[in-house]
């Protein structure tokens, strides 16, 4: 690790430039993902056949996570990678604007679902690629709260279109707000991205930077804290995912009207939470560990499944609402940052990465499905208490298995990858 004090300030402008990235892209994906379900049931769809586009985008997000991450560690230009999903999100985004026909949904999911898995890794490989090592976490929870202050405006804005427009101006919007995403990736100077910084393969050889490469087996299937830490990330949100959706349905029964402006209100709350702490989680982990912030972030989790069965004001429930965006900032920030030291010095962070928005996929795919069933079955009640229960097993599991990982590179960690003796081993 570079003893470094404070970042290049010849790297300023790529940085801010890639933070106006975050910003924009994050526009871009929120205008495509809440909105859609709404949009096609208003276009006469069925229940069922909206579930089915919905789910063909999923699938393909899921299975496609872990190339999506691979190729990233081997494509040297990332801002490549950005620039071409952006363009096929707009794709995307204006066959919706165009017609609700089954061909173009379908057509359309494909195309959102194929592109997003390239873009998580991507952008956290540009982070680790400008900044390093030392300055990864603290740059990390800044990008974050860039992104999540692009989802508050995004909300916000096509609320507002839809309402004067209708739901297609969703899309339209969704598609024009790429312009301003490629230009500020635009403005990201490929000089200043490290290749072997971004896929996690540079170490430290009497003081200078060394390209390194570890095998896929070495990386991921012989880390045992690595492969635990996956296990707590699918609880997490398996007991996470279904969470919000059912309170909404929960209240649609009560008082349809209220239900969409609460489930707004919810996601915003939530936005807010994350970017206004999502710097600072960045700095702490890098100051304190990683290990102290995600049992705080697991642990919050049971809790709010608990309130969640305690009370039926709005009020209250939006207010319950700030812990789950306290168990998202810190997972969203200190995940990464898990994986990053994890991967340190084998060329397959972005690897991981796509390791990890699997486990998270299929977590979150089958909490709805588990909640659904609960619900249909037994009560809401007996739902969130449930989903809770699976919470403290996801907290039980991280509290006792999984080391802290932010360590000395002075001293060997001894639950990590192999040395590696050899530098270039074939994947």
């Amino acid at each position: 690790m570079v003893n470094a004090t404070e970042i290049d300030p010849s790297k300023k402008r790529s940085i801010h430039a890639f933070e106006a990235t975050n910003f924009f892209l994050a526009d871009v994906q929120t205008g495509l993902g809440p909105f859609l379900a709404a949009y096609l049931a208003g276009a006469g769809w069925e229940p069922g056949r909206v579930g089915m586009a919905l789910t063909i985008g999923g699938i393909i997000t899921v299975v496609l996570q872990a190339p999506a991450g691979a190729i990233v560690d081997q494509l040297r230009s990332k801002r490549l990678i950005l620039i071409l999903a952006s363009a096929v999100l707009a794709v995307g985004a204006i066959l919706l604007s165009i017609t609700a026909a089954p061909w173009a949904v379908y057509t359309s999911q494909v195309l959102i679902g194929g592109a997003g898995p390239f873009l998580g890794p991507t952008l956290a490989a540009v982070t680790m690629g400008i900044v390093g090592v030392s300055f990864f976490d603290r740059q990390f929870g800044k990008n974050q709260s860039f992104n999540s202050a692009g989802n508050v405006a995004c909300a916000l804005l096509v609320a507002g279109m839809s309402l004067f427009f209708g739901n297609r101006a969703i899309f339209i919007t969704a598609a024009v707000l790429t312009i301003p995403t490629v230009l500020a990736i635009w403005a990201i100077r490929s000089k200043d991205i490290d290749y072997d910084l971004a896929r996690g393969g540079a170490i430290q050889v009497e003081g200078k930077e060394v390209a390194a490469r570890v095998s896929v087996m070495n990386t991921l299937l012989r880390d045992r804290a690595l492969l635990v830490f996956l296990a707590c990330a699918f609880l997490f949100h398996f007991a996470n995912a279904a969470m919000l959706p059912q309170l909404g349905e929960m209240l649609s029964h009560t008082s349809r009207a209220s239900a969409a402006p609460f489930m707004s209100a919810c996601i915003i709350v939530t936005q807010a939470v994350i970017m206004c702490f999502a710097p600072a989680i960045g700095r702490f982990a890098n100051l304190h560990g990683r290990k102290p912030l995600l049992l705080v972030g697991f642990g919050v989790l049971p809790i709010r499944a608990l309130l969640y069965t305690l009370t039926h004001k709005t009020e209250s429930l939006i207010a319950i609402q700030l812990l789950d965006g306290v168990a998202n900032a810190v997972f969203g920030v200190v995940s990464i940052l898990v994986v990053a030291d994890r991967t340190r010095a084998t060329g397959r962070f972005n690897l991981v990465q796509g390791s990890l928005a699997t486990a998270v996929g299929l977590g979150a795919a089958l909490s709805t499905t588990f909640g659904g069933k609960l619900i249909q079955h037994f009560s809401y009640r007996v739902s969130f208490l449930s989903l809770g229960a699976i919470a403290v097993l996801a907290f039980a599991l991280l509290w006792t298995a999984i080391p802290e990982t932010l360590t000395d590179e002075n001293e060997p960690d001894k639950n990590a990858s192999p040395p590696l003796d050899t530098q270039e081993i074939p994947a």
